[in-house]
C-alpha cells in the first residue's frame, strides 16, 4: 500500500504541520468521567466536568478553526460515548486514507462505528485496522516517518501492521511510560525542524533519536500535566495552545511561531487537548 500525493482527494495528510483544510470534531455534549482511564481523569474525578462550560469552550475552539478558513465537520454525539470529543483517537489520516482505529478501552468501543458511518455516507475511503489495538493519539506522522507510540492503547502488532501496509515508509515504534496515555501527550512534531517533548516519559534511545532529527522544546512536568505537548498545528507556523502553558507558548513564539491561545481547560480534565480533539483529514503544503 502506498501513500499518493494526489491533491484531488478529499483526504490527504502527510505531516502534523502542513496547512489544515478539513478536520473532524465532536461536541462534548455527554462528556463525563464515567470510568477513570487515565491519570488526568483520576485527578479530576471528584470535581467532574462542567458540560455547559465544556460546550462553550469547544464552540470557541471550532469558531477559531473556521476563522482560519478550516472546514470543521462535527460528528454526531451519543450519550453512550462520553469520550467522543477526542476524535483523534478513533482514526488517523495517512496519505489519502483514513485509518479507523480499533479502540482498546471498553468505554470507547463503538465510537469507531460513528466515524465509519459518516465516512461511508460522505463517500470517503477508509481502512479498518481490525484486531490490533491502535489509537490515533499514538500515531504521529512526519513525511516518510510514522511514529507509533506503544502504550496500553496501541500495541506492537498494530505498528507492524502499518509497516506492512506502508512499505515505503519507516514506521518507528516508540515505547513510553503508559501513565501518560498517548504518545501525543509527551511528544509532538510542530515543524520539519522542531518538536515538543517531555523527556521523563521516553527512553534514552528515543531521546537520542528525536534530538538527532529535531530541535527539541522540553516541556516541564507542570505543563505536561496541562498537556503542553498536545498542541495543534494548522500550518504556516501557526499553533493552537492553551493559555495556561505559558512557557511552552513562550518557547514557540521565540522560534517564530504564531501561538493562538484558546481556553479548553474544562475539556482537558478528561485527559486530552487540541490534538486529541481533532481528526485532520485534509492538509496541504500550500501557503
Amino acid at each position: 500500500m502506498t501513500i499518493s500525493s494526489d491533491m484531488e482527494h478529499k483526504t490527504v495528510c502527510f505531516t502534523e504541520y502542513d496547512t489544515l483544510k478539513r478536520v473532524i470534531l465532536c461536541q462534548p455534549q455527554y462528556m463525563t468521567i464515567r470510568d477513570v482511564i487515565n491519570e488526568t481523569q483520576k485527578h479530576f474525578q471528584n470535581e467532574g466536568i462542567h458540560i455547559e462550560r465544556a460546550l462553550e469552550q469547544h464552540d470557541k475552539f471550532a469558531q477559531t478553526l473556521r476563522s482560519y478558513g478550516i472546514e470543521v465537520i462535527l460528528l454526531p454525539y451519543h450519550k453512550k460515548y462520553p469520550e467522543q470529543v477526542f476524535t483523534r483517537d478513533i482514526g488517523f489520516t495517512l496519505g489519502e486514507t483514513v485509518f479507523v482505529a480499533d479502540m482498546a478501552s471498553d468505554v470507547r468501543k463503538g465510537e469507531e462505528n460513528v466515524l465509519r458511518q459518516w465516512l461511508e455516507d460522505e463517500g470517503f475511503s477508509y481502512y479498518n485496522i481490525v484486531g490490533d489495538n491502535i489509537e490515533g493519539g499514538d500515531v504521529i506522522i512526519d513525511g516518510k516517518t510514522i511514529y507509533v507510540g506503544l502504550s496500553n492503547r496501541t500495541n506492537q502488532k498494530a505498528a507492524d501492521h502499518l509497516q506492512r501496509l506502508l512499505s515505503s515508509y519507516e514506521v518507528k515504534a516508540i515505547p513510553f511510560k503508559e501513565r501518560y496515555l498517548h504518545l501525543d501527550c509527551v511528544f509532538n512534531v510542530v515543524s520539519p525542524e522542531i518538536a515538543l517533548i517531555y523527556p521523563e516519559a521516553l527512553t534514552e534511545e528515543d531521546m537520542k533519536l528525536f534530538s538527532s532529527r529535531y530541535e527539541l522544546i522540553e516541556v516541564s512536568k507542570e505543563e505536561q500535566f496541562t498537556l503542553g505537548t498536545n498542541v495543534l498545528s494548522i500550518g504556516n507556523k501557526r499553533i493552537l495552545s492553551l493559555p495556561v502553558n505559558k512557557e511552552v507558548n513562550k518557547q514557540l513564539r521565540n522560534r517564530g511561531f504564531e501561538v493562538i491561545e484558546v481556553d479548553i481547560t474544562e475539556i482537558i480534565k478528561s485527559g486530552g487537548s487540541f490534538r486529541c480533539c481533532t481528526l485532520p483529514i485534509l492538509r496541504t503544503n500550500e501557503k
